[in-house]
């Protein structure tokens, strides 16, 4: 059943309805529904064999569902027009080595019917610099930049970005972001698979979470957040994590950063007991838990 408060399922994009896939004796996906909205970024989380690269395969057209529907504009993912109309960002893509980046750029905005001129392209995605070099020369952070820039060239409605800041600098990711969020605000639908969930919080739209093929969880990262109680608190303390995580309403105790950093359902008496054992605490944060905090209870639940 298609959730109502989506709006994504009323205008899809592309969706799955009820998708099914099989390996031989194993499924990948059990009934997934999912769908895409204009203006609107999607990330599809899971841990790794959850399902979200069949999900991807399923939406290109690149795999066949067993059962259910696959739509990509209303149509067969696998015909022509619709792929027109999208661009795809995959972890793995076999690119030639010796094409300079503008001579890639050129011949992949010829599939296109109204392409995004080279320069504007390469403004966005921040290769202005490597135009003329061969792709095989580059390090992998500019080649994750060239890989952005090919899915964006043919100016999409829908793009597929998978893992799109492996290998980039703070500063390279930031600028990715920006970009994102502008194709987003002019009105191209994105699905975004990352395993950084911090990348997700901030970009994210609508969240799906799946674990071994089945939807856990979909939402708003709000809703998300809002399936666990947990809490986290951060301070410098000289208390020992281990000694914490036997104290009542403790979840889990580690260092972080050189921070401590806990977990807990219910902040006041653990803040207490803290205060009280340790007169030297200091640089204290309190803080609802986060995405992140929400896909770990999930996933551990269905695992």
């Amino acid at each position: 059943m298609h959730d109502r408060n989506d709006p994504a399922a009323l205008h899809a994009l592309a969706a799955l309805r009820a998708a099914h896939k099989r390996y031989g004796a194993r499924p990948a996906l059990c009934g997934v529904d999912l769908a895409l909205a204009p203006g609107q970024l999607h990330a599809l989380l899971g841990p790794n064999g959850a399902g979200k690269t069949t999900a991807i395969g399923l939406l290109l057209g690149l795999l066949r569902p067993d059962g259910g529907r696959a739509e990509l504009f209303g149509a067969d993912p696998q015909q022509l027009a619709p792929r027109r109309r999208i661009g795809v960002m995959l972890q793995t893509g076999a690119l030639s080595e010796t094409l300079r980046v503008g001579e890639l750029l050129r011949q992949t905005a010829g599939y296109y019917p109204r392409p995004l001129a080279l320069a504007e392209t390469a403004r966005m995605a921040g290769i202005a610099d490597l135009l003329a070099r061969p792709y095989g020369k580059l390090s992998g952070g500019q080649q994750r930049r060239v890989q952005f820039a090919l899915a964006i060239c043919g100016r999409p409605e829908l793009l597929f970005l998978d893992e799109p800041t492996v290998g980039l600098d703070i500063e390279a990711r930031q600028a990715l972001w920006a970009t994102i969020r502008a194709l987003v605000a002019e009105g191209c639908g994105v699905l975004l698979t990352t395993h950084y969930l911090e990348e997700a919080e901030a970009l994210a739209d609508r969240v799906t979470v799946l674990a071994q093929g089945r939807v856990l969880a979909a939402g708003t990262v709000a809703e998300i957040r809002a399936r666990t109680q947990r809490t986290r608190i951060r301070c410098r303390s000289a208390l020992a994590p281990e000694v914490l995580r036997d104290w009542d309403g403790v979840l889990d105790a580690a260092f972080e950063d050189g921070l401590l950093s806990l977990g807990v359902r219910e902040p006041e008496p653990v803040l207490r007991r803290l205060l009280a054992a340790d007169a030297t605490l200091s640089a204290l944060e309190v803080r609802r838990a986060g995405l992140a905090e929400a896909f770990t209870e999930l996933t551990r639940e269905a695992a």
